[in-house]
């Protein structure tokens, strides 16, 4: 007897993944970014260090809202088509055996094949079938709220976290060169971990963070010396 090929997929981890990628990716740039502008508006370490905490702690709790918000407006719109659809195979059985039949022929079975196929996954579970492969809705994909808005504010506090630490052992001569040069090797770190993790090309997922977390350091910093010199 042969034994069973056991695959692990890794589009199961796209809900969590995404939350914990966007959340440590804003927590970085969004924190680093803060501290960079204010340090190089010639604020004392002190200001700064206020500056960074409150931006964590504001951005966690943004990031958490945001998440659940989102994630929940989806998870609405999914339960209303499964409430939708639970009606119409209430109602209109045969018609919703025929769509799901006619799913599987353009999928390229056979009509009559399509039919049994269709027969016999609605004789399991008629719902889970059409919310599957009529809706695209699966256990893999389904919209969590909760689970969203945790990972997201957890990993914001950690990015954010890993900026303010070099506040706190940078000297303030070097303080604005050190954040910004550990911030990019933190996001460098978080791009290959990411697209490790998912699967992605390592070297284009860590660029793409690099940059975009370079240029948002040095639109900030630049704004910051220019209103440190006005004020």
């Amino acid at each position: 007897m042969s034994r069973l090929h056991i695959e692990n997929h890794l589009v199961s981890r796209i809900g969590w993944l995404r939350a914990a990628v966007l959340g440590a990716n804003d927590g970085i740039v969004s924190t680093a970014s803060l501290i960079v502008g204010v340090a190089s508006a010639a604020a004392p370490t002190s200001q700064v260090l206020v500056a960074g905490i409150a931006g964590l702690v504001a951005g966690a709790m943004s990031m958490a809202a945001g998440e659940y918000v989102s994630v929940s407006s989806q998870s609405d719109t999914e339960n209303a088509d499964l409430a939708r659809e639970r009606e119409e195979l209430r109602t209109q059985p045969e018609f919703e055996r025929e769509e799901l039949a006619q799913i599987y022929v353009k999928r390229g079975l056979e009509t009559g094949l399509a039919r049994q196929v269709a027969d016999q996954l609605m004789a399991k579970d008629a719902l889970a079938a059409h919310a599957h492969d009529e809706l695209g809705i699966s256990e893999m994909t389904t919209a969590r709220p909760i689970q969203a808005a945790l990972t997201s504010a957890a990993t914001f506090s950690v990015g954010a976290a890993m900026p303010l630490l070099m506040v706190l052992v940078s000297p303030a001569s070097m303080l604005v060169l050190a954040v910004s040069v550990a911030s990019l090797l933190f996001l460098a770190l978080l791009g290959g971990i990411g697209a490790k993790a998912g699967g992605a090309n390592i070297l284009r997922a860590t660029l793409r963070v690099t940059f975009w977390g370079a240029f948002a350091m040095a639109l900030t910093a630049g704004i910051g010396a220019l209103v440190g010199t006005a004020v």
